[in-house]
């Protein structure tokens, strides 16, 4: 099994993959001039405004259930592994990925608000829904919700429990078991209570942890502030084979720093546009903009915050691809969560482990929250016609289950099934959206126009040229 997995994550992770998200981020933001630095103010005002209603949920609370989305595992042990795997200079390329995703994240979550649609009294949208409709392929749309459920259910939901499972064991001596009882069964507290219970939970919790633990970090970074610059140029060196020590490393740096830097950030993935298309905005661009915003937190950051800790403190390991390790700090450890863990007990021996474990159980299950999310929404595209409630509840049985399981299995086996959900989700929503690019490009255009004339953008889909998009008629 192990080894069929394996074989899998290497099709599916190939350098065409790495290549295709690099690309299309360089287009997007060519195409849109740039729009991750030139509409940043725009961002953080729209970021606040609006409000919820009995369809949707307010721009804020759709940026919080994506951020729940992007802000997990990836921000603390994803980082440990880039280090683990592509050496100090991984950081560097995750970054780019960021910046250059920013673009790609507007395209695709402005895309689920042109073709959202209203379903069982909610907003529903994502990429089944843009290919659909924009596209006008349904076996296309059917397979990357399959993909999606299979994904966002089955395969990715082990890899943030089993974390949780690994700090825990690591901080507290708690049984990974009595882990995987507990958050099992508060994920299903939550999920009963859907899409608005979901998104008034990460509302709430999102703010609080990232504060908290980015605050940590700008107090160890403040301890060891003398050490910025030589961590920074290790960094950039790193990333472009210009340090010794890591040249061994050096396209794992640019592999390993795209591929963790996607699974953080998400952006191109397909799974933010969900969480997007709930919002109740305007103009579809307002929460493109808005969710642009989103991968800028995760990365820039609470990835970087994470980063600068462990490399600071030097507590890492750097494996050579020929066997053993070209850095071995800590013994007996290959990757994971207990890297940031050492990395804040090394400052704050009594807090370290306990902090790090604390804030990886909220980021991470706020994740597992996400990702319910996402699946029913999927799910809701496949049966919206037949509104059958048995499938929803074979969903939430299947995703609590997968829960529960990833905190037993092993956390080699737990990432790479992850992987495989995300390159698969990746690969056919990267291609829609590059197919799709014209409509997305309209609408910033229309909403450029509206906003020189000095109005507050109100977006119709016939006056731009953009046919399906169904909820966009004539609005008062």
């Amino acid at each position: 099994m192990k080894e069929i997995i394996d074989t899998i994550n290497a099709v599916v992770w190939s350098n065409a993959l790495i290549f295709l998200c690099l690309a299309a981020g360089v287009y997007f933001s060519i195409a849109t001039k740039f729009l991750q630095v030139t509409y940043l103010k725009e961002m953080l005002t729209l970021l606040f405004k609006g409000e919820s209603s009995k369809r949707g949920v307010s721009s804020f609370q759709a940026f919080a259930i994506a951020i729940s989305g992007r802000v997990g595992t990836g921000n603390i042990a994803g980082v440990a592994t880039a280090i683990a795997m592509g050496g100090p200079g991984a950081i560097f390329w995750m970054w780019v990925i960021a910046f250059l995703g920013a673009a790609s994240a507007f395209v695709e979550s402005t895309l689920g608000q042109i073709y959202k649609e209203v379903n069982d009294g909610e907003y529903r949208g994502g990429p089944a829904y843009y290919i659909e409709k924009g596209i006008g392929k349904k076996w296309y749309a059917i397979l990357f919700a399959f993909a999606t459920i299979l994904a966002t259910a089955i395969f990715m939901p082990g890899v943030q429990s089993n974390s949780i499972a690994l700090s825990m064991d690591n901080a507290f001596n708690l049984p990974v078991e009595y882990t995987g009882i507990f958050i099992t069964a508060l994920l299903a507290v939550i999920i009963l209570g859907g899409v608005k219970r979901i998104s008034k939970v990460a509302e709430i919790v999102i703010p609080v942890m990232a504060g908290a633990y980015i605050l940590m970090a700008m107090v160890i970074i403040s301890i060891n502030i003398t050490e910025v610059p030589a961590v920074f140029a290790l960094i950039f060196k790193s990333a472009f084979n210009m340090e010794a020590a890591f040249s061994g490393v050096f396209g794992m740096a640019i592999a390993w720093g795209v591929k963790r830097g996607i699974y953080s950030n998400e952006a191109g993935q397909g799974t933010a546009p969900h969480a997007a298309s709930a919002a109740e905005v305007s103009h579809p661009v307002k929460q493109g903009l808005v969710q642009a915003f989103s991968v800028y937190v995760d990365t820039l950051f609470v990835c970087t915050a994470t980063a600068l800790m462990i490399l600071f403190t030097g507590q890492f390991n750097v494996v050579n691809p020929d066997g053993g390790f070209i850095v071995e700090n800590l013994p007996g450890i290959a990757y994971g969560p207990e890297y940031t863990q050492f990395a804040v007990a090394s400052q704050f021996p009594s807090l370290g482990a306990g902090f790090v474990a604390i804030s990886l159980l909220f980021f991470a299950f706020t994740t597992i929250m996400a990702y319910y999310y996402i699946a029913e929404t999927n799910l809701s595209y496949l049966i919206r016609k037949t509104h059958n409630k048995w499938g929803i509840w074979v969903l939430r049985l299947a995703i609590l289950g997968a829960t529960f399981y990833g905190t037993i299995k092993t956390a080699e086996m737990a990432w790479t099934m992850g992987d495989i959900g995300v390159g698969l989700m990746a690969w056919l929503n990267i291609i829609a959206i590059i197919l799709l690019r014209k409509p997305a490009f309209k609408a910033l255009k229309d909403y450029q126009r509206q906003k020189k004339e000095g109005k507050d953008p109100v977006f119709i889909a016939k006056d731009v040229g953009i046919e399906n998009a169904d909820f966009w008629v004539k609005r008062d």
